[in-house]
């Protein structure tokens, strides 16, 4: 009766009382995630705008940054941006449930930038597959940048347009891309090599500013091209 007695109070030690998953305290969580959406026909991963981005990001703010590259088909025919919208927000679900406290960034560049429409709530074309940010998660978002984003052409960036997130928005397009740009002079090269360091270093002064500092005049979206 005593072995007995010693083996069901050390069953009571190891068996967990709950199925629970462990509490955000026991995650590791960073004070910044970043989670960007590569541009068409970039390997897996954040892509070349997106490392630039957060090296700048992690260079003006000394923040502990982790990153996550938006899993989609960046084809192109163009069909991947639901998915991607998709997996941007199952993103944000996961880290507000480890992590409610780690700021969000999100981003985009090119075809990711699209992504970044829909999950804003102002889609291109019309489109209609892809689901926008529920709005119970948008004040854990501190800070959206697009990049060459088809949406600028047509007049309706992000920051003018989305109800969401567009007072947390900024929308970077280089003159001459004509992806994002209308007139003439553009040319394909600045829609490829136009971003980096000169737009990506000033999406991180914007985003550093709202990740850092209560500072007013960086509260308002801003469209630049």
């Amino acid at each position: 009766m005593g072995a007995a007695a010693v083996l069901g109070a050390a069953a009571v030690l190891i068996v967990p009382s709950t199925g629970a998953l462990p509490s955000a305290a026991a995650v590791d969580c960073p004070e910044v995630e970043v989670i960007f959406a590569r541009g068409t026909g970039e390997p897996p991963g954040l892509g070349p705008i997106g490392d630039a981005l957060v090296d700048a990001l992690r260079r003006d703010t000394g923040l502990d940054i982790d990153t996550y590259g938006v899993r989609y088909p960046a084809g192109k025919l163009q069909l991947g941006g639901g998915d991607g919208a998709n997996d941007t927000i199952s993103r944000v679900k996961d880290v507000v449930a480890q992590c409610p406290d780690t700021k969000i960034v999100l981003g985009g560049y090119s075809q990711g930038a699209s992504v970044m429409d829909i999950v804003a709530g102002v889609p291109v074309g019309g489109i209609t597959w892809g689901n926008a940010l529920p709005p119970q998660y948008v004040p854990h978002i501190a800070a959206l940048a697009t990049f060459g984003n088809i949406a600028d052409r047509e007049g309706s960036p992000i920051s003018r347009q989305s109800t969401l997130l567009g007072s947390k928005a900024i929308d970077l397009c280089n003159p001459g891309d004509p992806i994002c740009h209308a007139g003439p002079g553009n040319e394909w090269k600045d829609h490829v090599n136009g971003y980096v360091p000169v737009y990506t270093d000033q999406a991180a002064r914007f985003i550093a500013g709202r990740l850092t500092a209560d500072q007013p005049h960086l509260q308002n979206g801003a469209h630049i091209n």
